[in-house]
Formats: C-alpha cells, structure tokens, sequence
C-alpha cells in the first residue's frame, strides 16, 4: 500500500551502489591499478581537476552565482528527502479523553488493526487495509477497502462509516474521526455462460 517508502529505499540503494563503484575505482586506481580505457584520469597522480579546469570560468559573471544556486538546490533537495523518510506517516498512539483528567494512551495500531477486522466482517467486504492519520489528539483513517463483485459500493461505504468508523470514534472517545475511503474490488474469473 505504501510506495513512498519503497521509493526511498530503492534511490537509497541506487545512490549507495553508485557512490561505492565510484569509490572503488578511484581506491583501486589510487592504489596502483591499470585504470579503464574510459576513466578520466591516467595514473594515482593525476588530480582531479586541473589548475586550467579550476580557473576556466572564474572570470565568467554567471559562474558563482551558478555554482551557489547549484549547491544550494542540491542541499534543499537532500532534506527533503531527509524529512521525507524520517516523518512518520502513520500515527503510533491516542490520547484518550477518560474523563478524570488524567487520560490514556491507545495505541494505534490497535485501532487500526480492530477497525480493519470488523470491516472485514462487514457483509460484501473481501479484505480491508486501515492507517491512522494525524495528530494524537485529532486523528483521521485512510481506509482501503476491496469489495466482493456483487456489492454496492454506496452501500458498503454506508454500513462502514455507520458500523465500524462509528464503533471505533466512539470507543476511542474522540469527538470526530474523519475518514478517507478507497474502494476497490477483488479480482475474479470470468464466469462461463453456456
């Protein structure tokens, strides 16, 4: 269900891979290996760039600010990737209202997995997939639900928000409990009419 984490991991991988092939070129030509017909320096003395490759575009009015912008851009684009797979997507507990000021924590996962199974036993539904959302305080559920064949999905959203979204709000003693739904359905054969 969740992608985002899956893309993290593989430009993860695919950035490690590149940087250690990299750093094993340069290790094993720094140490005394015959370097590649492709590579781009001759020999464990050759510097990376060149007195002329550093000074070509010093004098140019657009190469600072260039550099910089470059720079900048590619630090930017590496929080975000950073806060992007440190944030948490989903919500690990609720604080409960007991009504003696003192209150408690449920876990949310509970939750989900208590919502996900009376849906499941809801009438038309096949499978069903449930994640808080949210704050502690104010949560919301992301719900995916995959419907048998026959089944309104008007109907199977209906008995949803009025059974078990209804159960758990009320449970959790929240005041409100928004939901997203997506619904899909299962996939089957094609029956043969003889």
């Amino acid at each position: 269900m969740r992608t985002g984490g899956g893309v993290h991991r593989v430009l993860l991988a695919l950035a490690g891979l590149f940087l250690v092939a990299l750093g094993g070129a340069v290790l094993a030509v720094g140490l005394g290996a015959p370097p590649p017909s492709w590579w781009l320096h001759t020999g464990p003395h050759d510097v990376l760039l060149s007195r002329a490759e550093r000074t070509r575009w010093r004098d140019a009015a657009w190469w600072w600010p260039a550099v910089i912008a470059a720079l900048t851009l590619l630090v930017v684009l590496a929080l975000w990737w950073l806060t992007a797979a440190l944030r948490r997507r989903r919500l690990s507990e609720l604080l409960v209202d007991t009504g003696d000021g003192a209150g408690a924590q449920l876990r949310g996962r509970a939750l989900e997995s208590a919502l996900a199974a009376e849906t499941t036993g809801q009438t038309g539904v096949a499978r069903a997939h449930v994640a808080l959302r949210g704050r502690r305080t104010a949560p919301a559920v992301r719900a995916w639900l995959q419907l048998e064949p026959d089944v309104a999905p008007a109907e199977a959203l209906t008995t949803f928000t009025t059974g078990a979204l209804t159960h758990a709000r009320e449970s959790a003693g929240l005041v409100s409990l928004p939901a997203e739904v997506r619904l899909g359905e299962v996939r089957h054969r094609a029956e043969r009419v003889t």
